[in-house]
């Protein structure tokens, strides 16, 4: 139990618990086996239920698998630096005659990021994130870089997002992260960065439109457009058309695109039922900043179904998604209104690790949900 202790799997419920004198193993392709230390022979089923069992997915993010000078194999935990011969997968092994599957949710409300890319490798994927510095773009920056992805932070303010690289890099020495300029208030901004990436030759396998602009006063950027307009949903536009020829070349590819359940709350069409532009870029005289906000987010989500509809027969699809009711992040940053809103229900919200799972993460779509 020690052993167990130090590699933080101590926590194993009462019908897999191993009898006195029985220590649990692992061979190099995976399997798991039993060591009877008192009659010193080993087998295949568990002692108690009679169940074989297999690992189950790659090494948890952080850990490698190494040989020692005698040839035993060890794991080093880099994380939190420590290493131990018990492989750490134990915790999530699964049987090799698994039952039929239930109904049973696989996560829920308090379902972490690491926790749903457990398991997983991503190395040789590249990924783009866009306001990736804080909240929800740092968390899914985060958790596909230390799962070996090869993220990039595409952000307006370079300092943040190198000091968004350096916390990454803190949590493990190899990730493969680094910082790249957007400005989606500016379109040539866009274009350089969309020239700026393709100049690297690399795959895109997964796009993540998350950066957003919430309650700003009413301005016009140097496009001659509304801010909260240009940012949230026409920067993101025009950079998937830029970057569609890299996504198609990547295939399978993906889009994913931050919106929020606000976007019921509002509408985009006149008395006529037609298209109204003068409510996607208002005048200052036409502007409320919350309806600015949820425009842009039914904008976010009728791009996305109409980007799936037109490149998913190419390998790339798209998804639109809802981070979570009440998310606690710092959006609300631009008005001390909207500051003491959120502050005051901030015990009653979910933290930036906390993300819901289903169909309504970024993480899911990106990698897991199906086409």
């Amino acid at each position: 139990m020690a052993a167990l202790r130090y590699a933080g799997l101590d926590d194993t419920d009462s019908e897999d618990e191993l009898p006195l004198g029985w220590e649990q193993r692992t061979t190099k392709d995976g399997w798991v086996y039993y060591a009877n230390h008192t009659e010193e022979k080993t087998q295949w089923e568990h002692p108690k239920t009679g169940k074989r069992k297999r690992i189950a997915g790659d090494l948890p993010y952080g850990w490698e698998q190494e040989t020692d000078e005698n040839g035993q194999v060890y794991f080093v935990d880099h994380i939190n630096k420590r290493t131990t011969y018990l492989d750490p997968r134990l915790a999530f092994t699964v049987d090799d005659n698994p039952t039929k599957p239930t109904n049973r949710q696989r996560y829920d409300g308090s379902t972490t990021a690491m926790e749903i890319l457990q398991g997983r490798d991503f190395t040789g994927k590249v990924v783009v994130v866009t306001g990736a510095n804080s909240g929800i773009g740092f968390e899914t920056a985060k958790s596909f870089a230390l799962h070996g992805a090869h993220v990039i932070l595409a952000c307006r303010n370079m300092s943040r997002a190198n000091e968004a690289v350096s916390l990454i890099l803190g949590e493990w020495h190899k990730a493969k992260v680094e910082a790249m300029t957007l400005d989606l208030a500016q379109l040539r901004s866009v274009q350089h960065f969309a020239q700026a990436f393709k100049a690297k030759n690399v795959s895109l396998h997964v796009l993540v439109c998350n950066a957003a602009a919430f309650a700003l006063p009413w301005s016009l950027t140097k496009d001659g457009l509304e801010t909260t307009f240009q940012v949230n949903h026409l920067g993101h536009f025009y950079l998937v058309q830029l970057l569609q020829d890299v996504l198609c070349r990547s295939a399978p590819a993906r889009v994913v695109v931050v919106s929020s359940e606000s976007h019921r709350f509002t509408d985009i069409n006149d008395s006529s039922g037609k298209l109204d532009f003068s409510r996607l870029s208002p005048s200052k005289n036409d502007y409320w900043a919350m309806l600015a906000y949820n425009r842009s987010k039914l904008c976010n989500i009728l791009f996305s179904n109409e980007l799936h509809r037109r490149l998913s027969p190419r390998g790339v699809t798209s998804n639109a998604v809802h981070p979570g009711n009440m998310m606690y992040s710092s959006i609300h940053r631009n008005w001390w209104v909207y500051t003491l809103l959120f502050t005051l229900a901030r015990p009653f919200t979910k933290s930036m690790v906390s993300e819901r799972l289903r169909h309504r993460t970024p993480i899911h779509c990106a990698f897991l949900k199906g086409p």
